[in-house]
């Protein structure tokens, strides 16, 4: 089976996403993942299922990744500022509202997502059971945001990290995100700083994933990259990892 091939697979996670879902969400996510009209659904159908909300996460929790997340949460470049964090795809995720709550220097956490449905869910939820970040000058906001254009958002250079926890992984393996997915990582590229990083966690093997990143960002006009890999562990039979993608600030 080639790299390429690989990518395409169907994984673990979405089966067991759509476990409590009828077939024909089931069937859309397979070959829909990169439509907003997909997302709108799951998270609504999801939602109604419950009284109270409950935050759905894709792969993992906030305390699997933590160790991976919070070096980047340290120092910063301008002591004027704080850090500018983009939890991408963020859904109704609970990855962002940790990061917030936990970075010991001031963070301005963005949680996006291309579905009006989840970023309205987390806007209340976050009314209704306030969270207290660990330094008070952090601020977070929901917005409803498509990653392919994330300059719409953000200016050239602006943001010092990027969690993506599954949303490249849904678009590649979507019938039609394949696009998609490059034109999500080169604007990651156009908006973080010289000095920032892109976080991928996936559960697609290195020898697929970092032949994609390296090829996607040797392509003309796209920022110079390093790219590099670290497991994360293994979880309910499943090997994760963490592609860490950082613009060279030399060039």
């Amino acid at each position: 089976m080639s790299p390429f091939s690989k990518s395409l697979r169907l994984s673990r996670w979405v089966v067991a996403a759509c476990v409590r879902q009828h077939s024909s969400l089931t069937d859309e996510l397979i070959v829909n993942m990169d439509k907003k009209a997909t997302w709108d659904r799951f998270y609504s159908e999801n939602s109604s299922k419950t009284k109270s909300f409950k935050n759905f996460e894709w792969f993992f929790g906030f305390d699997a990744v933590r160790d991976f997340i919070m070096p980047f949460l340290q120092t910063k470049s301008n002591p004027d500022a704080p850090l500018q964090i983009l939890d991408m795809g963020c859904g109704t995720s609970a990855l962002g509202p940790c990061i917030y709550r936990h970075s010991p220097v001031p963070v301005r956490v963005t949680c996006a997502d291309i579905s009006p449905v989840a970023v309205q869910l987390m806007q209340e939820h976050v009314r209704s059971k306030a969270i207290e970040p660990l330094n008070l000058s952090s601020q977070l906001e929901f917005v409803e945001l498509d990653c392919t254009q994330l300059h719409q958002h953000f200016g050239l250079s602006s943001v010092d990290l990027i969690i993506d926890k599954g949303t490249t992984d849904a678009l590649l393996r979507s019938k039609g995100g394949k696009g998609k997915a490059g034109l999500v990582l080169k604007q990651c590229l156009k908006v973080l700083r010289g000095s920032g990083s892109l976080l991928q966690f996936s559960d697609e093997d290195p020898d697929a994933r970092l032949l994609w990143l390296e090829t996607e960002t040797q392509e003309q006009g796209v920022k110079a990259a390093d790219v590099g890999v670290q497991e994360v562990g293994e979880l309910r039979g499943v090997y994760y990892y963490c592609y860490q993608v950082t613009p060279r600030s030399n060039v």
